[in-house]
């Protein structure tokens, strides 16, 4: 019969008791096995070394080295030993820095076992964990950056050739003599043509002349 292998988790955090309770809590599980603690971030990484742990618990404020550099310094130098932050910090701030840093995933000490063994089982397999206030926060900053973006000035989206064909065209040029003068095909003038007036939402060459204006572009 085939035996398991257990995944090695180190417990990184400064409280005495955090580490024992989440010891004696993955204890209780038979596919863990905690290889090590340690108080803080300096002593992650040299057991980390020694250890070679599947998983590292990581918490985020520590004396000595906090969890945010060790995590950066663990990745770095031990790829191989994951990153699972568990912390009582679960605002924007920390979330951010801490996957930044190098972390598979963010987990609260609020959660309930279940969900750390979940989280712990992840990301030994290289995958993600996020606990779900954490999952919400990421959806909220990539809503907030696609909002952004479609807020931005439509002009801004165009590259420097499109502008240069933009203005040709609201100064009369005709396809053919763009073409001539920015020594290009009228197939690729056209090609470039479509494309600015679809990013700037106009749809004939009243509308090209009109936004060219307003925008300062040409001067009539």
């Amino acid at each position: 019969m085939r035996v398991m292998r257990k995944i090695k988790v180190l417990v990184v955090d400064d409280h005495t008791i955090v580490r024992e309770g989440v010891c004696a809590l993955l204890g209780l599980s038979p596919e863990m096995e905690v290889v090590g603690e340690a108080s803080n971030g300096a002593e992650a990484l040299e057991m980390t070394r020694k250890l070679k742990p599947d998983v590292v618990l990581m918490d985020i404020a520590m004396p000595v080295m906090d969890g945010l550099e060790a995590t950066r310094r663990l990745t770095r130098e031990f790829p191989d030993s994951k990153v699972l932050a568990l912390t009582q910090y679960d605002d924007r701030e920390y979330v951010f820095k801490i996957i930044e840093a190098g972390a598979r995933g963010f987990i609260s000490k609020t959660v309930a076992s279940s969900d750390l063994v979940a989280g712990i089982r992840s990301v030994s397999r290289g995958e993600s964990f996020l606990s779900p206030v954490v999952a919400k926060f990421l959806v909220e900053n990539f809503q907030r950056e696609i909002t952004g973006k479609r807020n931005l000035d439509p002009y801004e989206q165009l590259t420097d050739r499109e502008r240069e064909i933009l203005k040709l065209l609201a100064e009369g040029y005709t396809t053919k003599e763009i073409a001539k003068m920015l020594i290009v095909s009228p197939k690729t003038v056209e090609g470039h043509k479509a494309r600015l007036m679809a990013k700037l939402d106009l749809h004939n060459r009243i509308d090209l002349v009109k936004y060219a204006v307003r925008k300062g572009i040409i001067v009539l």
